[in-house]
C-alpha cells in the first residue's frame, strides 16, 4: 500500500509505533552505557575489587590482547563451528523425529515417555559417556549439544503437530489426502511459529552444550578460555569470553530472527 493511500489515523498510528520503536532502543542503549559506565566508575573508586570482577576497561584491553596474537578468532571460531553443526543437527533430527511420532501412532506411544525421561535428565551427565564413547575432543562437545537441543525440539514440534485443529485433519481425510499430503499441505504450514519458536530456544540451548562440553574436555573455545581464566584467577580474561559468548549468542539469535522475517515475507 503506498503511503498516499494510507489515511490519516493509520499514518498516525504508524508514526507512534515508530516513536516508540525508538524511545526503545534509546533506553536499551541506555541502560547498556549506564551499566557499563557505573561498573567503570566502581572499579576505579574501589567500591568493588578490579582483581574479582573485572572491568570494562581490562576487558577491552583482554580482548585487544587477544585479537594481536590470534586466540581471539581461533576460540571463537572453534566455539563458533561447534555451536552451528551441534545446532543444526539437533534442530534437523528432532524436527525428523517428532515427524516419525506424528506418522507412527504406536510409535509416539511407546516412546514419548522415554523422550520426557532423556529430556528431563541433567545433560551434564552424559558429558562424561560421551568422553568414553566418541573421544576426548570436537565431536563429543557437538554430541552433548545434540543431546541438549534435540529433545526439546522434538517434544515442541510434536506437540504442536499434535495440536493441529482437528476438523481440518477430518477435511482433508474428506478430501482424500494422503498421510503425507496432510502433513505438507496442512500439519507443517501450522505450526511455523512452533518451528521458528524452537530454533530461537535452539540457539541458546546450543551455547549452553557447547560450553558445557567445553568445560569438560577442550583444546579451544570460549568454554575452555573461561575454564583456564578462572584457574589462574584471570578475571579479566572470563569476562572477556563471556562477553564474546554473549555477542556471539545475540548475533546467532538475530540472523534466526532475520530468517523467521525473511520468511514471511516470501510466504
Amino acid at each position: 500500500m503506498s503511503e498516499q493511500a494510507l489515511s490519516p489515523a493509520r499514518k498516525a498510528y504508524l508514526q507512534r509505533r515508530k516513536q516508540e520503536n525508538i524511545r526503545v532502543h534509546i533506553l536499551r542503549v541506555t541502560l547498556l552505557v549506564g551499566f557499563l559506565a557505573l561498573w567503570e566508575l566502581a572499579g576505579r573508586r574501589g567500591w568493588i575489587d578490579v582483581f574479582i570482577v573485572s572491568s570494562p576497561a581490562r576487558v577491552i584491553r583482554t580482548l585487544a590482547n587477544l585479537w594481536q596474537t590470534g586466540d581471539l578468532l581461533h576460540h571463537l571460531g572453534v566455539s563458533c563451528y561447534e555451536t552451528v553443526i551441534g545446532f543444526t543437527l539437533g534442530t534437523l533430527s528432532g524436527i525428523l523425529i517428532a515427524v516419525g511420532l506424528w506418522w507412527s501412532r504406536t510409535a509416539s506411544r511407546v516412546l514419548e515417555p522415554y523422550l520426557v525421561v532423556l529430556n528431563a535428565l541433567p545433560k551434564t551427565a552424559l558429558g562424561p559417556i560421551f568422553i568414553v564413547w566418541i573421544g576426548a575432543g570436537t565431536e563429543s562437545i557437538i554430541a552433548m549439544t545434540i543431546a541438549i537441543s534435540v529433545f526439546v525440539t522434538i517434544l515442541n514440534m510434536y506437540a504442536g503437530f499434535c495440536g493441529v485443529d482437528a476438523e481440518k485433519l477430518r477435511f482433508m481425510q474428506t478430501l482424500g489426502a494422503t498421510r503425507g499430503q496432510t502433513l505438507r499441505k496442512l500439519v507443517l504450514p501450522a505450526n511455523t511459529d512452533t518451528l521458528f519458536n524452537t530454533i530461537r530456544v535452539n540457539v541458546g540451548l546450543s551455547w549452553v552444550g557447547v560450553i558445557m562440553g567445553e568445560f569438560l574436555v577442550s583444546k579451544a573455545g570460549l568454554g575452555y578460555l573461561i575454564v583456564y581464566g578462572s584457574q589462574v584467577f584471570n578475571m579479566d580474561l572470563v569476562m572477556a569470553s563471556v562477553l564474546l559468548l554473549a555477542c556471539a549468542a545475540i548475533l546467532m539469535y538475530q540472523l534466526v530472527q532475520s530468517a523467521e522475517r525473511l520468511w514471511r515475507r516470501l510466504t
